[in-house]
């Protein structure tokens, strides 16, 4: 993966964030862990990063909550990043009183966190998505959409426009609204379902392809099977565009008196679900036991990241929380030697440092306490 262009961040600066009054980390390698007690501030540190591309970072929590307890109400993530070969500032946070995060890239106000996707893909890993494969499809649909923005910058706002759209048949179904106001909202949603569809649709066949061309890796990590279902995929599969909008508007119409007395949209792209398969079982990723679903939640992450530099010309950097707690030495030092050949950036915590005695010797551990860094291992360690 070494002809991608690769993001690398050089230092990162928190303030306001979490615990943390200020902390700033230089950093010099590809490889980066950060060790330290249980609440300490390791997955702050990946949740601060997760912020510096689209979305709501990896806890999805609301902004104010991010905010220092004992602080103004602001907070504010920066980083300077190194690609093809020019350094760049990009930073993100929440002015006190405000309500939406604000966007700068070298000290210039963008628009939307859209325009961070120029300059870093982040995907993470963390122990909540450890339930993925047993939960709700609304978190496998979430899941998808992560993936596919990675690859397809203009996903997350379709996908927020589409929600948008819904909730608005459906409260004008509750009002009583009229059929041509309802006519023209369906279109709306019947576009924009469509587009949201497809672009999952495509993201799970690249994704499907990028295993099956891993198969021949010798990798201790289960290979997946995946799959987009749900009644609207099946009802249109093989159509254009097209005549799948025609159909999806069509099922909105002839659906108002059994969705107004539901409350709610009954059909749709809305209510699809990520089938994820353990491959040589041939057995349901959530009838795996608790050990395989991890595994296969980490070859999953691992295919998508090759697949993310393969579509967007651009190697992700990984956020892996407690990644290597629960793999034994052997599946510890593959996983470690995989992320290495990706080639980009990996951000890992662990609540010891012996977890990552196996990461190569360029790459950099942090201690976290007391809300400050100090660095263990790499070229500035003492």
């Amino acid at each position: 993966m070494t002809d991608f262009r690769t993001a690398q961040l050089t230092r990162l600066s928190l303030t306001g964030f979490r615990n943390y009054t200020s902390l700033s980390i230089d950093l010099a390698a590809k490889l980066v862990a950060f060790v330290g007690a249980n609440g300490a501030g390791k997955t702050n540190i990946l949740e601060a990063i997760s912020f510096l591309t689209a979305g709501r970072g990896l806890r999805r929590a609301t902004l104010s909550d991010i905010a220092r307890k004992d602080g103004d109400g602001s907070w504010s993530v920066a980083a300077t990043v190194q690609l093809d070969g020019f350094e760049t500032r990009i930073g993100t946070g929440l002015a006190a009183g405000t309500s939406g995060r604000k966007v700068r890239i070298d000290g210039e106000d963008m628009r939307g966190s859209e325009s961070l996707l120029d300059y870093v893909r982040v995907l993470w890993l963390v122990p909540a998505m450890d339930g993925l494969f047993t939960g709700p499809a609304s978190d496998r649909r979430r899941f998808l959409d992560r993936l596919t923005l990675a690859i397809d910058p203009a996903h997350g706002r379709r996908v927020s426009d589409f929600e948008t759209a819904l909730r608005q048949r459906n409260r004008l179904l509750d009002q009583g609204g009229s059929d041509s106001y309802l006519t023209a909202l369906e279109q709306q949603v019947a576009e924009l379902g469509t587009a949201v569809s497809i672009a999952r649709g495509e993201t799970v066949g690249l994704l499907a392809r990028m295993i099956a061309d891993q198969v021949s890796e010798d990798l201790p990590f289960p290979h997946a099977g995946v799959a987009l279902e749900g009644a609207f995929e099946a009802e249109t599969l093989g159509l254009s565009a097209s005549d799948r909008e025609d159909h999806y508007r069509r099922m909105l119409r002839d659906g108002r008196p059994r969705d107004r007395a539901a409350g709610r949209t009954l059909s749709g792209p809305h209510l699809s679900d990520l089938k994820v398969l353990h491959a040589a079982k041939a057995m349901p990723a959530g009838q795996s036991s608790t050990g395989e679903q991890k595994a296969l939640l980490i070859g999953l992450v691992l295919a998508h990241a090759e697949l993310t530099a393969k579509v967007s010309g651009m190697t992700p950097i990984l956020l892996l929380d407690e990644i290597a707690a629960h793999l034994d030495p052997r599946r510890r030092s593959a996983l470690f030697s995989k992320l290495n050949s990706l080639g980009g950036q990996v951000f890992m915590t662990g609540t010891d440092e012996a977890l990552f005695e196996a990461l190569p010797a360029e790459a950099e551990v942090f201690e976290i306490q007391d809300h400050k860094s100090h660095i263990l291992k790499g070229p500035d360690a003492p």
